[in-house]
């Protein structure tokens, strides 16, 4: 079996494995974004509180002359921010008047700008902008007031706006990693979780594969009932079905005994009518001889399809196909001993018949007579297994019949020669008989001279 049969949703694994997979994909991916957002919100808060730092560095090393102008000591600044388009920059702004603002040597001839911008408490502004060198900085400010001198002519304080910037690239970088990481780790886990989930599965259903592999031993006849230990879940199921098994069998014995009793209560009136009837000769007589004759055979035909009908419904029939067939080749050389005819059985030893012996040696015996009774010198039954089914052909080296007579027999089953004893019904039965086991017989010209007779049955592969 494959794969994918095995995963069919109209199975039971196929439905544990597949709800699992999706209730574990899902787990991964909510626990794969949770932490994701965490380590982001994480790296990005380190990422604030390092440029707020650098921020208090850069208010620290700012002083003020008594007109309020930025007296800077870069002497405290980190060297980061010297080498042109770092990545790190700082911007010093005055508020309300236009001059010139003061920036790092790592921004050259560039200044920051805000391309969203979010202000926070204690006069902090944050926000994200393009840097130099297609950068994406995030920056943050703070708004410093300067006290000057009463003496001079200006206002009492000066504001300026203190930013400072970093890339995000290296930031972006380590999200990315992370992620990259978290994902390749998770499908790992996932694949992980759903082979245990298929392993788990596979082990907790092997008491029903054990169940159907006993139920196909009792189908084929090396076994009678479901033997062996199962779990308690299961150990109720192969009960019922030992019970069932044992009930079917002894429905159909009590049938066949019913069919018995019914064959042996007909048969004693219809042989007490023909020895009357054989005792006073006359038209009367042979009228009753008629009668009787017919129902006999009728009796024999349907109680032949009753029989194999009943047989179809117990499990584990089974029968070797060359026994009987042996067993049947003495029988009918002894029954045709006044007349030498040799019967040649070609059968492999381990092919058998998925069904009851009788009902093999019913149809098989009914061709094989009818050989005989027919045959010059010689019948020949050949076996051959096919799979599923095999093919009985009985042949002999009689006259043989045209196809118009093939088929005036095959489909109506009439006698075309009352000379030959015998009821007439044999190849109805044999018909009837392997119709019920899903068969077929088939009339054809033999290459012996004669005719060749094919049934098909089912066999046990």
């Amino acid at each position: 079996m494959t794969l994918a049969a095995r995963l069919r949703l109209n199975s039971l694994a196929g439905r544990l494995i597949a709800a699992a997979a999706v209730w574990t994909l899902f787990a991964l991916v909510a626990g794969g974004l949770i932490l994701s957002n965490a380590f982001r919100t994480s790296v990005q808060d380190d990422f604030d509180s390092e440029l707020r730092s650098e921020l208090d560095q850069l208010v620290a090393a700012a002083g003020h002359d008594p007109n309020g102008e930025i007296l800077l000591d870069r002497q405290y600044l980190s060297v980061k921010y010297q080498p042109v388009y770092s990545g790190k920059y700082w911007e010093i702004t005055s508020i309300g008047k236009a001059e010139k603002p003061l920036i790092s040597r790592s921004l050259l001839d560039h200044s920051l700008v805000f391309a969203d911008k979010e202000y926070l408490a204690d006069r902090f502004v944050a926000g994200h902008g393009d840097g130099p060198d297609g950068q994406h900085l995030r920056i943050l400010g703070r708004r410093i007031d300067f006290s000057i001198d009463a003496t001079a002519k200006t206002d009492d304080s000066r504001g300026y706006m203190f930013y400072v910037a970093a890339d995000m690239g290296d930031l972006t970088a380590r999200i990315d990693s992370f992620n990259g990481t978290l994902f390749w780790s998770f499908a790992v886990l996932g694949l992980g979780l759903v082979a245990a989930v298929f392993l788990q599965v596979r082990i907790g259903l092997q008491p029903l594969r054990r169940v159907t592999l006993a139920l196909h031993r009792i189908r084929d006849g090396s076994a009678r009932r479901l033997d062996g230990r199962f779990p308690s879940e299961i150990e109720p199921l192969a009960s019922e079905l030992n019970s069932l098994i044992e009930h079917s069998a002894e429905v159909v014995g009590r049938a066949r005994s019913y069919v018995s009793n019914l064959a042996h209560f007909l048969k004693t009136p219809l042989t007490v009518l023909a020895s009357e009837a054989a005792a006073q000769p006359g038209p009367l007589a042979d009228q009753v001889n008629r009668q009787v004759e017919t129902m006999r055979r009728q009796v024999d035909h349907y109680l032949a399809r009753a029989r194999a009908a009943g047989a179809l419904d117990v499990l584990g029939n089974r029968a070797a196909v060359a026994q009987a067939l042996e067993d049947l080749a003495r029988t009918l050389r002894r029954i045709h001993r006044d007349r030498p005819v040799a019967i040649d059985i070609v059968c492999p030893p381990n092919l058998a018949f998925r069904g009851e012996r009788q009902d093999l040696e019913e149809m098989a015996g009914n061709l094989m007579d009818n050989a005989c009774k027919w045959a010059a010198s010689r019948v020949r039954v050949t076996a051959r297994p096919g799979g599923a089914q095999f093919t009985l052909v009985v042949e002999d080296d009689g006259p043989g019949l045209t196809p118009d007579e093939r088929a005036q027999v095959g489909e109506r089953g009439e006698r075309l020669d009352e000379s030959v004893p015998g009821s007439g019904l044999g190849l109805a039965i044999v018909r009837d008989i392997a119709k019920l086991y899903g068969g077929a017989l088939d009339l054809d010209a033999s290459d012996l001279g004669g005719l060749a007779t094919i049934l098909t049955l089912p066999a046990i592969a």
